[in-house]
This record gives structure tokens, sequence and C-alpha cells, in this order.
């Protein structure tokens, strides 16, 4: 029998969940009126700016685009609108408005009930995990050995950093580990880091081309439920018609 991963890695924003367009862009919006802006970020100008890793780096790209010959944009301002997005993206959380994607809960319990750790890779802050890790998975802290966040990073991703820092945490090779992806920069990020990659495109994702996921062991629209096949778009056949430990061993041993 194929050997199983001995860990796996989950990204958080696109991943779990599809928190990016209808959670963090909602709640940047909603900052920026009450902060009195009139800016608005519809879905196309927010998949541009998902090139940049990190809410406050994100605004700051934003208030530079708007005047280039403008001084730095001003940190106060950057943290301001950055507490006031954190507090609408956990208020969207807890109203129920986002919810994990096809096939995430029952991989992550299938994974636990193997006894294969598991850790939260992210870039995004620990509040914002926490509150959509409160919510979704209200067992997350049985399921995930650690998380490693934003602030636990001086460099994001598409850096491998974030994945070296749980690499070395567990104390495992990385080829022996996979990570679950959904973005080109998560991916980046992951192989960088000698990872072994499962790509889950989200929405976020969609726009992105082809060839920036290349390197993935296998490309996916979801992770799949029984009721609700995934597709592959790249990679080996799901013959269940959603992830199961069979499949993540079929991936290793294709690697």
């Amino acid at each position: 029998m194929a050997a199983n991963p001995q860990a796996l890695l989950w990204d958080v924003d696109g991943t779990l969940a599809e928190t990016e367009l209808y959670g963090h862009r909602v709640a940047f919006n909603r900052a920026f009126a009450e902060c009195g802006f009139h800016w608005h970020w519809d879905a196309p100008l927010y998949q541009q700016l998902l090139r940049i890793s990190g809410g406050r780096e994100r605004i700051r790209h934003y208030l530079t685009s708007l005047d280039a010959a403008a001084a730095p944009p001003d940190e106060v301002l950057v943290e301001r609108l950055q507490m006031s997005k954190e507090r609408h993206y956990s208020a969207l959380v807890a109203a129920g408005e986002l919810r994990l994607r096809p096939g995430v809960e029952r991989l992550v319990l299938s994974v636990a009930a193997a006894g294969i750790p598991q850790v939260v890779v992210t870039t995004s802050g620990r509040a914002a995990v926490t509150a959509l890790l409160e919510r979704t998975l209200p067992d997350h802290k049985a399921l995930f050995r650690f998380w490693v966040c934003g602030e636990d990073v001086s460099r994001k991703k598409p850096d491998p950093q974030a994945y070296q820092i749980a690499l070395e945490q567990l104390q495992l090779p990385a080829a022996a580990v996979l990570a679950v992806e959904d973005s080109a920069n998560g991916l980046a990020a992951a192989a960088a880091a000698a990872l072994p990659v499962l790509v889950s495109r989200s929405a976020s994702s969609a726009l992105e081309p082809d060839a920036a996921f290349a390197t993935a062991l296998a490309v996916l629209d979801h992770l799949g439920e029984p009721t609700e096949p995934c597709t592959v778009q790249r990679g080996p056949a799901c013959a269940e018609g959603h992830v199961t430990l069979s499949y993540l061993q079929q991936l290793f041993h294709t690697a």
C-alpha cells in the first residue's frame, strides 16, 4: 500500500473557505465606507490586488496606486482601515456568511482520524483565522496541531517562509508532507519550500492562468463530496469523485 503523507498543511483563504471575494473583499469595502472613503473594490479589481499578500500590504499598495507621486501611505490610516476591516470580517463570519468549501470538513476529519498531523499555514492574520475556524470547525484545536499565521512571518506568500516554519516545527522533510493551496501565490510559496502541492482552485484564483499551476501534483475545482463530485483539471483522475486518503496516497505515488 502506498504511504500517506506524514502531515497535511492547509492554506486558509480560498482553500478552507471562499473567504477572499465573499469575505475579505466585502469587509474591506465596509471598512472604507465606515472610515468615510468612497473606494470600492469590485471582484475584478480585488482579484488583481490578491497578487499582494496581506491586508495591510494590500491597502498600502492601493493607496500608492491612487497617487504614485504622493508620500508613502499614512500608517495610522492603514492601521485604522485594517482594524475596521477585521471587525467587519469577523461579523460576516459570525453571521454565517462564510462556509467551508466542499470536501474540506470531510477530508480534515478523515485525515485526523488516520492520526496524520494537520497544520494551518497562512499569511492571513490570526484574528481572521480564529473567527473562521471557531465558526466553521469548532473542534479545530483537536484537528490542527498548530497554526502559522501572518504575525509569525516577516515575508508573506509567495515567499516560502511560512511553510519553512511549519516544516521546522514538524521536524519532517518537505517531500513527506503535502500542502493544500488554492492560488498561484500559495503554490509558489509551497513549491519554493520543496513541498508537494494539491491545488483546489477557488473563485478568487479562477482567472489565474492554468500555466501558473503547472508544478502542482493535481489541480481540482474543489475537494468534492459524494453528492458533489470534483473535477480534476490536471493530474491523476479522482475515481471516487472526492479527495480521500487513497487519492492523497495516489498523488504521493506519482510524485
